[in-house]
């Protein structure tokens, strides 16, 4: 007999609880590849549900490939199935540690693993009712048609929000300088395919975000670091390296810099922007975190009024991953080859999720669920500093808001050695060389300050560190 297995902790519908009872016995081999299912009738008198709902349950296995129908025999389980692999759904503990190490481990690891290395919110804090009034309500709207392709700039209503959020921090945008995007890296993508030949030089702070790497290096730039300070990019590097390398563009994230969590000075953005004038450079400003902020952060684009300095932005990281709606804000002169290279590599953006996303922004509730990131990201952010010192670790500095803090291990360990040792304990970590071009900030950690309330990850950061230290003194003492 199958049982009804729901798949969360939410009660299933009788369609996925046929659909779960099914998947259940083919996982568990207790129905074998070419195995005949029990006929409609006879599952649905089984199960006390109706013909119907075991129709639509095969139809939805066969659309996925999980089971045959044979004309006038029935219904079979499709095989031959590969091999259970539970590595295939766990951690890869072999792949090396390199810039998209963090985000792979994050992504495919299941909920049971730790992951305050990731760079996103846990789910319990999004606007999870927030979405589903949206969903409800472009559903009864039949105003507007969902099914078909955008325009090339992307939805109107959003692109107007989003000019008038820009504005409210100093950005000077109209509409039809705001390009929507599938995504922050989607925008950072066409930028680059705007702006970059094969071996042109890109500035980036060093330590910055890992997929920057990434994705330049997908370009074939050739990547220059700057150091970066608590106040922003060491400005006398910075100066060297402008006159040396003619570098295409400087990329640069302004307010709660990922990894660091520091802020741009008021005095080195204008010193910035009169360095990138004189050389004649372009600046692009990633403001995926602008939200975080209670007090608007130094903006260049808010000096420069988007003459040199294009912004990337999207709502990732306070409504939803699961939308993949992103912008560009730049001049416009420079938005209709933009849109040329959106519409070639990816073609419109989403409309629905441009659509919800607009609904959402615009509900009464969204500042107040801002509000609530913000205090609650502030309490969390003191509660890990705490932990960090007690746990002998040093902040480089105490962020004024934001997600993130970035912290130095003891002398003498590496965080390599200790995000793979925590990985096989349960625990994605961030470790610095990742973020970074140079060795130097091999003993550093990215924290997560929204995902380190949970006791057990210092528990096993600690383990993890008593473990790096023995195998550093084994190496050591080795002839």
């Amino acid at each position: 007999m199958l049982d009804l297995l729901p798949e969360s902790g939410r009660k299933p519908t009788r369609t996925a609880a046929v659909i779960a009872a099914i998947r259940a016995r083919i996982d568990g081999r207790a129905l074998a590849p070419g195995a005949r299912l029990p006929s409609v009738r006879g599952l649905a008198a089984t199960m006390s549900v109706s013909k119907s709902t075991v129709v639509e349950a095969y139809d939805r296995l066969l659309a996925e490939g999980a089971i045959a129908a044979r004309r006038g025999s029935g219904f079979y389980v499709a095989g031959p199935t590969r091999p259970l692999s539970l590595a295939a759904i766990g951690p890869q503990l072999d792949r090396a540690v390199d810039p998209l190490w963090v985000m792979r481990q994050s992504l495919q690891s299941g909920p049971d693993v730790l992951k305050p290395g990731s760079g996103w919110l846990p789910e319990s804090w999004m606007p999870d009712l927030a979405i589903q009034r949206g969903l409800r309500s472009l559903a009864r709207d039949r105003s507007e048609n969902y099914t078909q392709y955008d325009a090339p700039l992307g939805f109107a209503p959003l692109r107007q929000l989003i000019a008038l959020r820009c504005g409210e921090r100093g950005v000077p945008a109209n509409p039809d300088q705001i390009l929507l995007t599938n995504s922050a890296s989607h925008a950072l993508d066409l930028v680059c395919r705007f702006l970059l030949e094969p071996g042109d030089a890109v500035l980036i702070d060093d330590p910055c975000y890992f997929n920057f790497h990434a994705l330049l290096r997908a370009h074939r730039a050739r990547l220059i670091g700057v150091p970066h300070t608590p106040e922003g990019p060491d400005i006398e590097a910075l100066a060297r390296v402008l006159r040396d390398e003619k570098p295409r563009f400087y990329l640069t994230i302004a307010g709660f810099h990922n990894p660091t969590g520091a802020t741009l000075s008021p005095v080195l953005a204008h010193r910035v922007l009169k360095l990138a004038e004189t050389h004649d450079v372009i600046i692009v400003e990633d403001e995926v975190f602008v939200e975080f902020e209670r007090e608007p952060a130094t903006r260049l684009a808010s000096f420069d009024g988007l003459d040199r300095v294009i912004q990337v932005g999207s709502f990732t990281k306070t409504v939803s991953a699961a939308f993949r709606s992103g912008f560009v804000a730049a001049k416009r002169e420079w938005i209709e080859p933009l849109i040329d290279l959106k519409l070639a590599s990816s073609g419109s953006a989403g409309r629905l999720s441009a659509a919800l996303l607009h609904h959402v922004l615009i509900e009464g509730g969204y500042r107040r669920h801002i509000d609530q990131l913000r205090t609650k990201l502030a309490d969390s952010m003191g509660l890990c500093l705490r932990r960090l010192r007690a746990a002998g670790l040093a902040p480089w500095l105490e962020p004024r808001g934001g997600m993130f803090v970035w912290a130095a291990l003891p002398e003498g360990l590496d965080a390599a050695d200790v995000a793979r040792i925590a990985l096989k304990k349960g625990a994605v970590f961030a470790p610095g060389n990742v973020f970074s071009l140079a060795r130097g900030p091999h003993r550093y950690l990215r924290f997560n300050v929204a995902r380190c309330a949970p006791p057990r990850v210092f528990a096993v950061l600690e383990e993890a560190m008593g473990e790096a230290a023995h195998l550093d003194a084994n190496d050591r003492s080795a002839p």
